[in-house]
């Protein structure tokens, strides 16, 4: 699967994908990674690729004609890119969406910056739109990592072990139950003991109920959503 990152700062992107995971998804040739800079396409003599918002307001505004260009390159290059601006104005992505577009051959990032990107250009290029949460960041770099992230982990053969993906939290409505390690007691604090007596149904039964107290703590309205599925499926 191929991912694009358009940005004018590919140097915060590039070192996520020297270690871990994804570093030996790009070895084993599972995941490419490419770059465009939409100030290589600016016209302007300074290669500027931001003027003031037409209308007044604080903030410069990235315009249009580098994106535009930018974007035509790619989609000329391969006609079956999938484009995704990264806003805060958008609906907020979710691990659904990650499965989905790991289905696609390619996905491009745009990454707006300053006080944003001529709306023009969303208009004409987006596939769709994303937020990563209700909160302000100085570009769309870090939530396009954040998305790459999230979809590269469900392309076939990124994970050692696909069948991680089953018991993560999201593939239900409820949170992931505590996990531990070894020794089973560190500095007097004890793992449940339902953990180290090997019996899978108690303890599948145990990692319920915590997943079920941890939903109910962090995120109620997600074990609204388990209790809403249980009586269905009864």
């Amino acid at each position: 699967m191929k991912f694009s990152f358009v940005t004018l700062f590919a140097n915060i992107v590039e070192g996520y994908f020297n270690d871990s995971i994804l570093k030996r998804a790009i070895e084993k040739e599972l995941v490419s990674i490419k770059y465009v800079d939409p100030r290589e396409f600016s016209i302007n003599k300074h290669h500027k690729v931001d003027d003031t918002a037409v209308g007044g307001g604080a903030g410069m505004v990235m315009n249009p004609q580098p994106l535009f260009d930018a974007l035509d390159s790619l989609t000329t290059q391969d006609p079956d890119v999938h484009i995704v601006f990264l806003t805060p104005v958008a609906k907020q992505f979710k691990q659904n969406d990650a499965k989905r577009l790991a289905k696609k051959s390619h996905v491009a990032f745009v990454s707006g910056r300053y006080e944003g990107i001529d709306e023009r250009v969303v208009e004409k290029y987006a596939d769709e739109v994303y937020s990563i949460g209700d909160y302000i960041l100085t570009g769309g770099e870090l939530p396009s990592m954040v998305m790459c992230d999230a979809i590269a982990r469900n392309v076939e053969g990124v994970l050692g072990n696909a069948a991680s993906l089953e018991i993560e939290s999201f593939e239900t409505p409820l949170l992931e139950a505590p996990s531990f390690s070894k020794p089973t007691n560190y500095k007097e604090i004890e793992v449940p003991k339902e953990y180290i007596k090997g019996n899978h149904s108690k303890i599948r039964t145990l990692k319920i109920a915590l997943s079920e107290c941890k939903t109910k703590f962090f995120r109620p309205e997600q074990l609204k959503k388990h209790k809403l599925r249980k009586s269905y499926e009864k």
